[in-house]
Formats: structure tokens, sequence, C-alpha cells
């Protein structure tokens, strides 16, 4: 796994390829003019949600559950150390619309986090991971 990181403005701009040629850009959120990108600590969060997204969708598939749709929101909180501000926490809260039974969304999202996310894998044991599941409108599980 390779990727490439080129600066493309006279600030913080960056963009980073993946060996496809896929592209998302990098930027300093913290400064309030012209950003353009996302920060590399909120791609750690859309990381979490990508991974644990594609592991339940593959599972639920599996077991073929229709979802008509998918959702999730995470919630990163953040300690300082020294000048450092790694996340302590993050919570997940998924969010499935469907003919899917809630039991196997809970236990797709289970599976995920204790298994097959090597995102969430990657931060064990320095951060939490905490997710909650609601199936149509309903929480099912949360851990």
């Amino acid at each position: 796994m390779k990727i490439t990181l080129n600066r493309i403005n006279e600030d913080y701009l960056f963009e980073c390829t993946n060996s496809l040629g896929n592209k998302i850009l990098l930027d300093n959120t913290s400064q309030s003019e012209g950003t353009k990108g996302v920060s590399p600590m909120e791609t750690i969060l859309m990381a979490v949600a990508g991974c644990s997204g594609i592991d339940m969708v593959s599972i639920l598939k599996k077991q073929r559950q229709e979802i008509t749709k998918f959702s999730a929101e995470v919630v990163g909180e953040r300690i300082e150390i020294d000048e450092a501000k790694p996340f302590k926490t993050i919570t997940v809260s998924f969010h499935l619309e469907g003919n899917i039974d809630p039991k196997k969304a809970e236990r797709a999202a289970a599976l995920s986090f204790e298994k097959y996310c090597s995102v969430s894998k990657t931060m064990e044991p320095n951060v939490t991971v905490n997710y909650e599941v609601f199936v149509n409108g309903e929480k099912v599980g949360q851990v």
C-alpha cells in the first residue's frame, strides 16, 4: 500500500493520491481562510466510518439483509499530550434503513470492531472506539 502527497498551493493544501489514482485533499483546517480540504485528523474519523461501513455492508449483504440507506456519524474526542492532540475516544453512530434484522445489524457492527476493521485495530489500545446502531430509527445496540 502506498500513497503520494504533493503540496498544491503556497499554504497547507496537499493532494494525496493512491496507487489507483484516486485523490483526496488535505488542508490545515485550523486556518480560517480558504480551507479546501479535510484535516488529517478528520481523515482518521472518515477512515473508521468507511472501514467499519464496508465491513457492515459486506456482512449484512451475505445475510441477505436489504439495506436501503446506510450512514454514519463519527465524533472524536481529543486530549492534549505535550504539543499533540491525539484522539482519546471515537464514537460511531450507524443509521441503517431497510428490511434489516436489528440483531444482525448489531452483530455486524460488533464483528467489524472486534475482528475486521483494520483502521480501528490500528489505533488499539490508545484510542477507545465505541459505537451505536440504529435500524429504521430505533436504537438497537451500543457498546
